[in-house]
């Protein structure tokens, strides 16, 4: 019977002893108490309480939560009744102030959503409600934030999933929403026309642009090809008449100096002959022959002349003779 108590007692002792070992996992924090008052906050990690003097008094969680408040109803400026539902994002910082500050946090944060709710949304239009979805949640999260501050709740982000009017309303903005996506539509199509025409008028510009630069250019290309034409003509002309000019100038060039031997071999008979005066009479006998060549058909030859003919005879025969020599 004593062995059954002592292990009966040494299993109370090794129960008492397991239970005052605390183990704090990651993401949480235990408040614990001495005596019915604080005493200290255990991170996460391995801890050993003083049986029946210390316990814990709470395990908070310090990970990102969630509360999704139900569907309120809510009076807009207006007049008009609505239903909304939010859902709040937070986070304890403070873990003995969200024990000790206040009863329950959770039910602190929806109470303080929903009143700050209908303040805020009965200063406005529905309208403006339905505009303004999210200038709606950014006051609702600075308004409650500063609540919750003080019993250690940070309050990360106030969303509203749903706006939900009366029917009769609803219908009516179904239809004005289906009237502004039609106008929205029409302003689309028109902007498009609108657009395609001024790329078809560009188009249309660029083409004649290029057309006239094109006539241009064409324009240029045949007066340089004319310009051209003109100077290698012209080039042609000069230098056909610097030929033709050379040509001539060596044909006189070519008579002057038969002419000149013409004269010398005359002037060597005339010397042979001994009469120097021959050289003006043959000259005149030489003239007389070319006015016979004129159109006249009558031909006065003076007596003087008649007279040296036979002198000119011989000198005719001495210059055949002369040539015959050479």
């Amino acid at each position: 019977m004593g062995m059954i108590i002592t292990g009966i007692i040494g299993l109370i002792v090794l129960g008492i002893v397991i239970s005052s070992i605390k183990v704090v996992t990651t993401g949480q924090v235990y408040i614990v108490e001495r005596f019915g008052k604080f005493h200290r906050q255990l991170e996460p990690g391995w801890y050993f309480i003083i049986p029946f003097i210390d316990f814990v008094r709470a395990k908070v969680s310090t990970k990102q939560q969630i509360i999704d408040i139900e569907p309120q109803k809510v009076i807009t400026k207006d007049n008009v009744s609505i239903h909304m539902d939010n859902v709040v994002f937070f986070k304890i910082m403070d873990a003995k102030a969200a024990v000790y500050n206040i009863e329950n946090y959770r039910d602190g944060i929806v109470y303080s959503t929903i009143a700050n709710v209908r303040n805020i949304v009965g200063d406005m239009d529905l309208d403006d409600v339905s505009k303004n979805r999210d200038k709606l949640n950014g006051d609702l999260l600075n308004t409650v934030d500063k609540i919750t501050d003080s019993y250690g709740v940070k309050i990360l982000s106030v969303e509203i999933n749903n706006i939900i009017p009366p029917a009769k309303i609803q219908e009516a903005m179904e239809l004005q929403m289906q009237a502004e996506r039609l106008r929205r539509e029409g302003i689309l199509k028109a902007e498009g026309e609108k657009e395609a025409s001024i790329l078809r008028a560009k188009g249309h510009k660029e083409s004649q642009i290029t057309e006239a630069e094109g006539n241009k250019l064409a324009r240029i290309l045949n007066a340089e090809a004319e310009k051209e034409e003109s100077i290698r003509l012209a080039e042609g002309k000069k230098e056909a008449t610097l030929l033709n000019a050379e040509a001539q100038a060596k044909s006189i060039e070519i008579v002057a100096e038969a002419e000149a031997k013409k004269i010398e071999k005359i002037n060597t008979a005339i010397s042979n002959t001994g009469n120097s005066d021959t050289v003006l009479k043959w000259k005149q006998i030489e003239a007389v022959k070319e006015m016979g060549y004129g159109p006249a058909n009558k031909l006065i030859v003076p007596t003087d002349m008649m007279n040296n003919l036979g002198t000119i005879a011989t000198i005719a025969e001495t210059v055949q003779l002369t040539k015959k020599a050479s």
